[in-house]
């Protein structure tokens, strides 16, 4: 049971780094397959205000 008990352990411990490497170490542009338009507030209708 122990060494069940390890196991569950380890394995919590270890999708806890990949959640917090991939959250704070890893760039955002890996992650998004949307490429956002890049939009000057002088137009109408930017969303800017």
């Amino acid at each position: 049971m122990e060494l069940f008990q390890q196991i569950v352990v380890y394995i919590i411990v270890g999708l806890a780094l990949v959640y917090l490497v991939g959250k704070f170490l890893l760039p955002r542009s890996l992650f998004s397959s949307k490429k956002r338009p890049k939009k000057v507030c002088g137009e109408d209708d930017c969303g800017c205000h």
